[in-house]
Order: structure tokens, then sequence, then C-alpha cells
């Protein structure tokens, strides 16, 4: 069995709630503090892949970086974002779980149970 990961910001509290429902469902995690630690170019493409999302729907749009960097410009490349998300991680919307393959968003925290 493939480790179990969450993408966490412990200062969240989605992530902290998301976090707290896998460990009581027993599932043994590996924690990721993305701020400190972002995801690579090539996990995010498969997170986003998994999702069947393009990179500004997995973006938290309110963040000052989104703004200030004008993440919004439509002549941004796919790559572009992906880049943005590594270089500005506070960004990437959270927490993300994988596990076995499959990738969830936890807002709410309980959407996490479908991948589990």
């Amino acid at each position: 069995m493939l480790d179990t990961i969450i993408y966490h910001n412990p200062r969240c509290s989605k992530s902290r709630a998301t976090l707290g429902l896998l460990e009581k469902k027993g599932v043994d995690v590996t924690i990721i503090k993305y701020l400190e630690t972002p995801p690579s170019k090539e996990e995010l493409k498969y997170i986003l892949n998994q999702l069947g999302l393009e990179p500004r729907q997995l973006m938290r749009k309110h963040e000052k970086e989104y703004r200030e960097n004008k993440l919004a410009d439509e002549s941004l490349s796919r790559d572009d974002l992906i880049e943005a998300m590594i270089t500005f991680p506070k960004i990437i919307e959270r927490p993300i779980v994988v596990k076995d393959g499959k990738v969830a968003v936890g807002r709410p925290p309980e959407n996490v149970l479908a991948i589990l």
C-alpha cells in the first residue's frame, strides 16, 4: 500500500481538521508542511490531473501573492501557474491528501473520506 500524504498547513483549521480525521480513522499519514516544502512541478501536475483541475482552480485567489503577482492574467500558461504555486505555496488550496494514487482536497475535511 502506498503512503498517505497530506500537504498540510498547521495554522489552517481545515487542514488541522482533515489531519485529525485521518488520524481518527487510523490512517498512517506522512505530513508535508507545504509552505516549507512545496510540492514539485511533477507532484503538482499529478495532483491537478488526478483532481481534473486546472491550476487556478486549486489556487487561493484572495491571497496577496495571487494579486501582487497578477496570477489572474489569462495569458499565463498552465506551466507558469504551476511555477507560481511552487514559488508562492501560500496560494495552493489546502489541505490536499494523496492516498493510493487518489487525491482529495479537504474542503470540507470529509471530502477525504472518499479516497480512504
